[in-house]
Formats: structure tokens, C-alpha cells, sequence
């Protein structure tokens, strides 16, 4: 199948070429001609499908030919989770309407930078807004723009955008849209929230799944390494220099983590840069430009970067520290391996986070062989507890912890024991 096959016009091919598609992705193929159509769309797509360019070229279309009829188009409004992926939705958008007779002005806004530049881009009006929830209300609030006229909204990385803590924002924005429009929501989980906002936003819609068809998967290899934690950053060391990475993307869990692994590694003269939701966005900005131009080999992060960041042809994925969730680490592991271009995912399984890996790994119906690598053996014994089973090493397991409930019942239980002579011993 080819994009002019799909009813494209030739300046939208042309760019849809330019960004590397050949041919269109299976997103692409199910969404094109449904949204041209006009049809509100409910669509799960794995990251690095290509879902960007399967919304932004239809509705470009659209939004030319109305504008070419004389008919004029109200406004399209993309709301995404993170400020990368605002920027990234943002030049790829530009990029696809490149050579088109008339560009839509698109405008992109977010957080963690001054407003008034935003504003003063907002004025006369936006063809295209691409933006993050709390940035976008803010505007709202300044009267700097009116979702009255949105004609079009697009939902991007859905179920990020609740994970995140969004749900509140997503009411007030959907009370001020208008009723009639096009919605189409982008998620990569369908889960029961996202079903819900589904059912809130959209009209009869078209429901597409591509997540888990086997010819999108990406070329990924899963490795799984036993260490003890005292031991990882060595490791790391080790795998980067022995491995010739010339670019790897670590991911730990706390901001802390990404500063302190990326000091060691620094330390040991190879560069590298903490990356997480704290620093300003202009250092944000810089230190993905030079991750992503290849200046920068390791970029130590949170899941900040676990979705809307593309890195070209990135070898390598290292979780340092295992995600609370089984969803997190395909979001992970799916930063390399695009494209269709080969990647590695190692994760480091320590004593204490077997269970937690087990879990993972039963979510995703996969084994993953446990690894040692030499001169790096790992001395803790791992524990009995299995996956999904209550025990002391699991309570950084998603949904794995005790309920309020169950703590009442032991402490009842507890109150209830005859009282031990030795009991202040």
C-alpha cells in the first residue's frame, strides 16, 4: 500500500517520503483514511508506529483543501503529557506542511518557560496548537486563547496523560470545547481510564488497535543481567566500553539516581547527563539536542524520557532500576529498536528486584534468561517470594503494596496476641 493510495495529496506524500516512510506504517493504514473522513477515532499504537504523522497528515489535508474551498477550518488542538513530545508533535507537523501552498500556523506551548513569548505567538490566532494541559489553561486563563473554535482534537499518549495526573485539567479543557468536532485519542494501553475518557469525548468513534500486531513489533533483543546493587554502575561501565555503545540511554528511578550514576560515569571519562523533570527546560532542551546530534553518549533518566522522545538508530536501553510498572518498561525498551533498526534492552535484575522483573515478564507472556556477567557474579541470594505473592521484597511493585484494609487486619491481629514476657527485650 502506498500513501497516494490512501487519498493524499502529492505535496503530503512528498513529506511523508522526506520523514522516511516508505510505505505507510499500520497505523497509518488504519487511521489515514478515517480521518479524512472525519470520523472520531479511538487508536492503541505502540511508540515509534509512526501514529505522529498517521493524525497530523489527514487533518493537514483537511485543513488545506477547506481553506483552498474558501470554507475556512476551525483550529486544530493537539494535547500531549511531556514538553519534548509538545516539541517533537510541534516540528513534525511543520516539517509534514513544509510544501504545502498554504501552511497552517502551528504554535507550541508547555511549561518550564516564560509565557509571555507564548502569548505573543497566540496572538491573531493559531491554525495548529500543540500543548501540554496545565500550559494550555494557563493561556486560557490569560485569555491568550479559546478552545471554542477547536474544530479538531487530537489526544496524543492518552493513558500518559491520566498516569500523569492530567484528569483534572482534561475535564476543564473538554467542558470548554465545542460539542461539535472532531476528537481522535492516541493512546498506547487502553486501559479503563482511557476507555472512560474515550466514552466522554468521542462520538461514535472508529476503534483501531495496532498495538499488538505482530508486524509492528520492533527489533528489539531482551537481555537480563543478575547483579548485586553495589555493583551496577561498574557493570554499566563495563557493558558501555565492552559493548562500543556510541550512544545508550539509562534509565534509573529517582532524580537523584540519574545525577548520581551520571557523576560516576562521568568520573570515569565517559560523558554523560542527568536528565529528569526538575531541571529548567532550556537545559532539558540542550541536553537532548546533544544526546539525540550524537554529541552526548549516555543520557541517565527517569521516565520522563520513557515516551515522546525519538532518538534515531539508538543502539541501547539499560534499566538500571526496574520500572514500578510492567507498561513502563515496554515504553522503555521501545526508545531503541526503531524505525526498523535493531536494538538491545538490558535490564539489571538484582536479588531484591526478581520478583519485580518475574512480574514483568509475566505481564508481557516472556522469558527473559538471566545472564552473569564475568568478574561480575552477584554474591545476594535471590528470594523465594515469586511474582505477584506478598512479600518483603516487592512493595515497589505497582499495585503490589498492602491495602489500608490488610494493615487494619495485622494490626487487629496483632493487638489480639497475648502479650510476650519478653516483649521489651
Amino acid at each position: 500500500m502506498s500513501f497516494e493510495s490512501l487519498g493524499l495529496l502529492p505535496p503530503l506524500v512528498n513529506a511523508a517520503h522526506a520523514q522516511a516512510f516508505t510505505h505507510p506504517t499500520p497505523i497509518q493504514q488504519a487511521a489515514i483514511g478515517l480521518i479524512l473522513q472525519r470520523q472520531d477515532l479511538l487508536a492503541t499504537a505502540q511508540t515509534g508506529s509512526g501514529k505522529t504523522a498517521a493524525y497530523a497528515l489527514p487533518i493537514l489535508q483537511n485543513w488545506l483543501l477547506a481553506h483552498q474551498a474558501g470554507q475556512g477550518h476551525g483550529g486544530v488542538l493537539v494535547v500531549v503529557p511531556t514538553r519534548e513530545l509538545a516539541a517533537q508533535v510541534g516540528d513534525a507537523i511543520k516539517l509534514l506542511a513544509h510544501d504545502l501552498p498554504l501552511r497552517p500556523k502551528t504554535v507550541v506551548v508547555h511549561g518550564g518557560v516564560s509565557i509571555n513569548p507564548q502569548m505573543l505567538a497566540l496572538r491573531g490566532g493559531a491554525d495548529a496548537v500543540v500543548a501540554t494541559p496545565g500550559r494550555l489553561l494557563d493561556l486560557v486563563d490569560h485569555g491568550a486563547i479559546s478552545l471554542g473554535g477547536v474544530e479538531v482534537l487530537v489526544l496524543d499518549e492518552a493513558d500518559r496523560l491520566l498516569d500523569l495526573g492530567f484528569a483534572q485539567e482534561m475535564n476543564r479543557l473538554v467542558a470548554m470545547l465545542p460539542k461539535r468536532r472532531q476528537s481522535l485519542l492516541f493512546s498506547a494501553t487502553c486501559a479503563p481510564a482511557v476507555q472512560a475518557l474515550a466514552q466522554m469525548l468521542l462520538i461514535k468513534p472508529v476503534r483501531i488497535d495496532i498495538a499488538s500486531a505482530p508486524e509492528t513489533q520492533p527489533d528489539i533483543e531482551q537481555r537480563s543481567i543478575c547483579v548485586d546493587v553495589p555493583n551496577r554502575t561498574p557493570l554499566l561501565r563495563h557493558l558501555i566500553t565492552h559493548e562500543a555503545w556510541q550512544q545508550v540511554m539509562v534509565f534509573v528511578s529517582t532524580k537523584y539516581s540519574t545525577e548520581l550514576v551520571a557523576a560516576k560515569l562521568l568520573k570515569h571519562g565517559i560523558d554523560a547527563a542527568a536528565f529528569h523533570g526538575e531541571l529548567s527546560q532550556g537545559l532539558r532542551t540542550e541536553i537532548l539536542l546533544a544526546f539525540k546530534t550524537g554529541r552526548l553518549r549516555v543520557l541517565v533518566a527517569t521516565d520522563l524520557a520513557s515516551r515522546g522522545i525519538d532518538v534515531a538508530q539508538l543502539p541501547a536501553v539499560v534499566n538500571y532500576d526496574l520500572p514500578r510498572a510492567p507498561a513502563d518498561y515496554t515504553h522503555r525498551i521501545g526508545r531503541t529498536g526503531r524505525a526498523g533498526k535493531q536494538g538491545v534492552a538490558i535490564s539489571f535484575v538484582t536479588a531484591q528486584a526478581e520478583a519485580q522483573f518475574r512480574l514483568i515478564e509475566n505481564k508481557q507472556g516472556l522469558r527473559v534468561s538471566r545472564e552473569v556477567v564475568p568478574g561480575f557474579e552477584p554474591q545476594d541470594p535471590a528470594p523465594t517470594t515469586l511474582a505477584g505473592e506478598r512479600g518483603p521484597d516487592n512493595g515497589g511493585i505497582k499495585g503490589r503494596r498492602k491495602s489500608k484494609k490488610d494493615k487494619l487486619r495485622e494490626a487487629a491481629k496483632l493487638a489480639a496476641q497475648p502479650k510476650s514476657s519478653n516483649q521489651n527485650l
